[in-house]
């Protein structure tokens, strides 16, 4: 039986940034976007999130959440030293870490270095460590399996711990709302909800089949993870062909100004990744789905790569100008990446890399 780790600094960028500027302790604040109601905001401190702000979202709406809101610029190579000091501090104890992010990895401690044997002790040294060396707190998720450790690391945000056990998996499972399961957004928990799913016991009275017939493929996963099957390795060394982010929408995108607003939120999300994965790009691709399920795409490969999140932007509009709009709804939004370069070895992300 696996003790998989599942560590979740809590709203990092943010938190790095009310340590770094004193003066930000206690405040509402929101790494990105900015004040004049442009951009997005990448991350929200706890006391802007009191108010309703949360990542993904836009300035001008977060504005009208809390107007005392405080924007600040983000600091990505800031927040990547941390992240790697952070790995560091897993890699005593661990060789099996599977980073998802800069703020958040899986760790599979079954056999740990230090021969301390339980997951929890281990957990708890790690928050312990990061607290001490870099004044930063970070939650902790422990259980048999990926799934239900990620769920945990959730549960006493923030700064807390929640171990899961074998015994406890299922009716802990049974109990959890809806909008708690990995991969149940605002979209899915609302289809959900109209066929009576509002919990993991609601989820279960539906056959394989039946989760397969409402919800695709996103079904089957549903179903096993319901039941805390979950058998997915903790992969440390994952190697995909590309990355990408979309995102559905409840309400039609009726305007080109509406999906550019979204087509920044989802570069936000995507230069995320590529940062979190120490990876670079060249070839961008495009999807926009209408609201009568045509589907187009439009990609390009630039003979640079794009290593910040203006130039993944500037590429995203450019693409978006050959897919026609006019009188034209959209239902989705995706943006992929692909032809990649490892770029451990980039220090700045105001640069590009030049193919040789």
């Amino acid at each position: 039986m696996r003790k998989i780790i599942h560590i979740d600094m809590d709203s990092f960028y943010a938190s790095v940034e009310q340590r770094d500027f004193p003066a930000l302790l206690g405040k509402a604040i929101a790494v990105g976007g900015s004040p004049d109601g442009r951009g997005v905001v990448a991350t929200a401190s706890y006391e802007a999130r009191k108010f309703g702000v949360r990542s993904a979202m836009s300035s001008r709406q977060a504005l009208l959440l809390c107007p005392e809101l405080i924007f600040v610029s983000p600091r990505f190579e800031v927040y990547k030293e941390v992240s790697q000091h952070i790995r560091a501090i897993f890699a005593r104890y661990t060789d099996l870490i599977e980073p998802l992010s800069l703020d958040e990895a899986f760790l599979d401690v079954t056999e740990d270095k230090l021969g301390i044997g339980s997951a929890i002790d281990i957990a708890q040294q790690i928050r312990n460590a990061i607290k001490v060396e870099l004044n930063l707190t970070a939650s902790a998720g422990v259980s048999i399996n990926k799934f239900v450790a990620k769920i945990a690391s959730d549960y006493n945000k923030p700064d807390g711990i929640t171990f899961i056990g074998p015994s406890k998996i299922v009716s802990f499972l049974e109990a959890l709302p809806i909008e708690k399961f990995f991969g149940v957004g605002k979209v899915t928990a609302a289809k959900m909800k109209a066929k009576g799913i509002f919990c993991g016991k609601d989820l279960k009275f539906f056959s394989k089949d039946q989760l397969h017939t409402y919800f695709g493929k996103s079904g089957l996963f549903f179903y096993d993870m319901v039941r805390g099957d979950d058998n997915r390795p903790v992969r440390p060394n994952r190697i995909a062909k590309s990355i990408g982010v979309e995102d559905t929408y409840s309400a039609d995108l009726r305007s080109i100004a509406e999906v550019k607003e979204e087509l920044m939120v989802i570069c936000v999300k995507l230069e995320k990744r590529m940062s979190a994965k120490s990876i670079i790009g060249r070839t961008l691709t495009l999807k926009i789905k209408y609201s009568d399920f045509i589907q187009v795409t439009r990609g390009g490969t630039n003979a640079l790569y794009y290593t910040n999140l203006e130039q993944l932007f500037e590429a995203a509009c450019s693409l978006l100008t050959k897919i026609e709009l006019d009188n034209k709804r959209v239902r989705l939004i995706g943006l992929s990446i692909s032809n990649f370069y490892d770029v451990e070895i980039v220090k700045s992300s105001d640069h590009q890399l030049s193919l040789f």
